[in-house]
């Protein structure tokens, strides 16, 4: 069981790390992108026979009618017949919508949407997003990504268009246009599938947006809400863990002052290459914070594993050794036979779609200043960032473009009026939880949080030791959506839609 959640785990810091790391370090890029497309062919091997995988031919623009428009580009679907009631009863669909990742991390680990399938006879469709894993438009990665002409047609509101286009096709061509359809989602993936109730609710009948943080954008939600939470989830766990760490960065910087002193930093920390700099070490063990605390949910609980180490450290142990220890005790160690730390490289790079996002539309102004959490001071820098974009893409970030396109800064009235059957579900100790929705708007437009689960906690795998508070929220949104599926049905039999019975 411990390896099985340990994969989840590992599965789940891939999908949502680069959301993490090109928000809270605006100027970087990190490798977990070529990570993911190294394995997914390995991954698809991997998938129960059940899962079967096709290929859609998308639309490369959906908002053009230039002639250039109607190229096309293979889209990577998944589908899983086995629980399916069929058309005839007009059984539900229930879409998964990709993130910035392979389709497989989106099968892989997601056990709850199998559940849901299982209960309602659903089938299950997953679907790529363009410019992930193998859904990539002009043929391959390289064609793809070569500059911000082919990277142009990849934003939220093409992948939208996406799922609208083949969840019509899939259900026009199973003669199952009186299935209801689930959106199901997480993170960003949640985010898109509370865009695609409020864009096309025509195609999808509700959705369940899991951890999507769609008031980080603007001003709507304070810069420093996510290290304050990734802050007090560290506080909450050891007071002595938290001013160790608060200390640390300060005492890092002096020991890279000293004659030799990063040699000296490369040796505590047992980094497998020599440091360049004391801002290397220090991005890297901010990334090693956040992602536990965005992580930090049962069985494993990230936060109290790098806590424990440093207050387990032997009696006399000095502030960088405590750390040290935090560090060797966290899952990027690369388990226990690894003989050093391998430093993530912040270089700025030009081979990431979510960067390409980050830096197109997708801009969530995080940054916490010098005495407001156990961070050093980093707020968030829009000249810098604007400059590092155009370095990268040659293109300036549409700062409003997300609450433009789908509101935010009067939330309760674009969704209470425009929308409804939408589930937002979080967990608190999630730093992007902060910029969730985590009161009910509606009736139909619903809150589920708890407050002690951390990120995406809700889709993944039951399992044996899972916590009250867990299979209360998940009893709680199968209920939502049971009464969604059911108000379909009598709407369809109101006006004599309905097939069979």
């Amino acid at each position: 069981m411990a390896l099985q959640f340990l994969f989840q785990f590992l599965s789940l810091l891939l999908l949502f790390t680069t959301i993490c790391i090109s928000a809270t370090y605006p100027g970087s890029s990190t490798r977990f992108d070529t990570m993911r497309r190294r394995m997914t062919s390995k991954s698809n091997s991997h998938l129960h026979p059940e899962f079967v995988t096709y290929y859609y031919t998308q639309t490369l623009d959906h908002f053009n009618y230039k002639p250039e428009s109607y190229a096309t580009f293979q889209q990577k679907y998944i589908m899983n017949f086995k629980y399916w009631g069929g058309a005839s009863t007009s059984s539900p669909i229930i879409v998964y919508i990709g993130e910035e990742a392979p389709l497989t991390f989106g099968v892989h680990g997601k056990g709850f949407i199998v559940d849901l399938a299982s209960r309602f006879k659903a089938m299950l469709l997953y679907i790529e997003h363009r410019y992930y894993g193998d859904s990539m438009p002009f043929g391959s990665f390289d064609e793809a990504f070569r500059d911000a002409n082919t990277l142009g047609f990849l934003s939220s509101t093409q992948a939208l268009a996406d799922c609208a286009q083949l969840i019509t096709d899939v259900k026009r061509n199973l003669s199952a246009e009186n299935c209801p359809v689930i959106a199901i989602g997480g993170s960003y993936g949640g985010m898109l599938a509370s865009w695609l109730r409020l864009k096309y609710p025509h195609i999808a009948t509700g959705a369940l947006a899991s951890s999507a943080p769609i008031l980080y954008f603007d001003d709507l939600t304070p810069q420093n809400g996510y290290h304050i939470v990734v802050t007090n989830d560290f506080r909450d766990v050891s007071e002595s863990c938290y001013n160790t760490i608060k200390q640390s960065w300060s005492e890092i910087d002096r020991v890279a002052g000293q004659t030799n002193g990063l040699t000296t930093l490369s040796n505590i920390f047992q980094t497998c290459s020599p440091l360049n700099s004391s801002k290397e070490l220090k991005d890297h063990l901010g990334m090693i914070y956040v992602i536990s605390a965005q992580n930090d949910n049962p069985p494993y609980n990230p936060v109290s594993k790098v806590c424990g180490a440093i207050d387990g450290a032997p009696k006399g142990t000095d502030i960088l050794g405590k750390v040290a220890a935090g560090l060797n005790a966290s899952l990027l160690r690369r388990g226990p036979e690894a003989q050093c730390n391998h430093i993530i490289d912040f270089t700025p790079k030009n081979t990431s779609g979510w960067r390409w996002q980050t830096c197109t539309e997708m801009v969530m102004p995080i940054g916490h200043g010098e005495n407001d959490t156990m961070f050093q001071g980093s707020p968030f820098d829009l000249n810098n960032y604007t400059k590092s974009c155009q370095a990268l893409f040659g293109v300036t970030p549409k700062l409003h473009w997300i609450t433009t396109e789908f509101g935010g800064h009067d939330i309760k009235s674009v969704l209470g009026n425009f929308s409804s059957n939408i589930i937002f579900s979080n967990g608190l100790r999630d730093p992007y939880s902060v910029g969730g929705v985590l009161e009910d708007i509606s009736d139909s437009v619903v809150a589920v949080y708890t407050k002690d689960g951390a990120h995406g906690l809700d889709l993944l795998d039951a399992t044996p030791s899972d916590p009250e508070w867990l299979l209360a929220q998940r009893q709680k949104e199968i209920k939502i959506i049971e009464l969604w599926i059911a108000e379909h049905n009598a709407r369809l039999i109101k006006t004599g839609n309905r097939i069979g019975f």
